[in-house]
């Protein structure tokens, strides 16, 4: 049993008591949020397809808290993943992030974990505990892009006490992967190894109504340190249009056991690094968005510096405390090109994106809303530092949610994703997703 597990028993214990206190019964909710998943993985180089089903269920229970200076409440999560297709699934490698793998190699028939959280509110600040954790943070995002969502364990702050000012902070020890039942040490891509201190602080400033800054400092234990800064504006410039600027610059460095030779090394996405091994990028990106009525336009660029590739925690290659790595891949990173399918995150990238979208809304189809997006990233560097190639993708997505009646909430996404590329080992890739989830809320 873990031991954020045997904590949240102890809080429960202690609530119990305190159960009939207004406020923690009153404002509990319950939910049950189910996810009908096919996903097809189309690798146009002759390269394993892969081809799933699969059906996802997630119970939450989240309470109030309990009454007095100090308040306490619980949050608890249930997680159940099954494989529909009738069959062992198509596994392309040893490491699926749709499913976990059985014995023999093939996908599990499913797969089930369960955690929670203990919390506390002292005015405007409230603190987690637990292993439910989902981030979502320029320096950390919780991933939900399979049929279960990816959560972590740790300790997490967030305060609002003085106004237009959210400060947040956090440790964290271990991540639990979207298509698994167990829990990982914290690492990066490519590394076998991990690391049980995840740390964190920032803060979000709205200087004025329209303007948002933000800072925030990381560090993974022996394998980086990361600031971040951004800026958000929004200019509002008639009752039915706005233009809005979106800046963000990361500076990533190594730490500790990074960068001397040892198991602690990160594989710069497969690209280009100046020490190899060593983590050392600085990343800046700007997005502008013009909205008028239904239409959004969004145009930007990003730039990944020369010296190695962008980092971020990544458990993908990390084995569990069984001995075994299936289900921890899947991560997500806080860059407009973190796409369907490529990231656009090796050294050199140079990547010029595009997006229109429109809200059917506008024309009577509330609930209705439809995206093409297009990402050229060029000066992408060989890992043998001696050329340079490009790449790109094209991803369109149609969603639709009922607004009324009987399946009120019932909500459908179809995606679709081409990626082409160049380069040392290029893997061209036609990948589509159909999505249907509902959520039903007991109280």
């Amino acid at each position: 049993m873990y031991k954020s597990s045997l904590a949240l028993a102890v809080a429960l214990g202690v609530l119990a008591q305190q159960a009939g206190a207004a406020g923690f019964v009153e404002d509990s909710k319950l939910s049950l949020s189910s996810r009908t998943m096919y996903f097809n993985d189309d690798n146009r180089d002759g390269g394993t397809d892969q081809e799933e089903s699969g059906q996802g269920f997630k119970l939450d229970y989240l309470s109030g808290f309990t009454q007095g200076v100090v308040g306490f409440g619980v949050d608890v999560q249930a997680l159940w993943g099954i494989h529909l297709d009738g069959g062992r699934g198509s596994r392309p490698d040893a490491n699926n992030s749709f499913f976990p793998s059985d014995s023999d190699g093939s996908a599990v028939h499913d797969w089930a974990r369960i955690g929670g959280n203990a919390k506390a509110r002292f005015s405007k600040t409230e603190a987690h505990f637990g292993s439910a954790l989902a981030p979502n943070l320029p320096i950390l995002v919780a991933n939900d892009g399979r049929l279960l969502p990816q959560t972590f364990e740790g300790g997490t702050i967030q305060s609002k006490e003085i106004d237009n000012l959210t400060i947040n902070a956090g440790q964290l020890t271990h991540a639990m992967g979207r298509a698994s039942s167990n829990r990982t040490g914290l690492s990066v891509a490519g590394s076998a190894v991990d690391s049980n201190k995840f740390y964190y602080g920032g803060l979000d400033y709205k200087l004025t109504p329209d303007l948002t800054l933000q800072y925030y400092y990381s560090n993974l234990k022996d394998f980086y340190k990361q600031h971040f800064l951004g800026a958000t504006h929004v200019f509002k410039l008639s009752d039915d249009s706005s233009f809005k600027t979106d800046l963000r610059y990361f500076d990533s460095s190594s730490d500790g056991k990074n960068g001397d030779g040892g198991e602690y090394f990160f594989n710069n996405n497969g690209g280009y690094a100046k020490n190899d091994g060593e983590i050392d990028n600085k990343t800046w990106s700007a997005m502008f968005t013009y909205t008028l009525g239904g239409h959004a336009l969004m145009v930007g660029h990003q730039q990944v510096s020369d010296d190695g590739g962008f980092v971020w925690l990544n458990q993908g290659n990390v084995e569990d405390g069984n001995g075994n790595l299936e289900g921890a891949g899947g991560a997500s990173f806080y860059l407009f090109t973190d796409s369907m399918i490529n990231q656009f995150a090796r050294a050199g990238t140079n990547t010029t994106f595009g997006q229109y979208s429109y809200d059917f809304a506008r024309v009577g189809v509330p609930g209705l809303k439809a995206s093409v997006s297009y990402l050229r990233g060029t000066d992408i560097r060989n890992q043998s530092g001696s050329g340079t190639y490009h790449e790109w993708e094209r991803d369109a997505r149609v969603d639709y949610v009922i607004q009324e009646g009987t399946l009120k909430g019932l909500g459908a996404s179809l995606r679709h994703g081409i990626y082409r590329g160049e380069g040392e080992a290029p893997v061209d890739k036609d990948q589509t997703r159909f999505i249907v989830n509902y959520t039903y809320n007991f109280m």
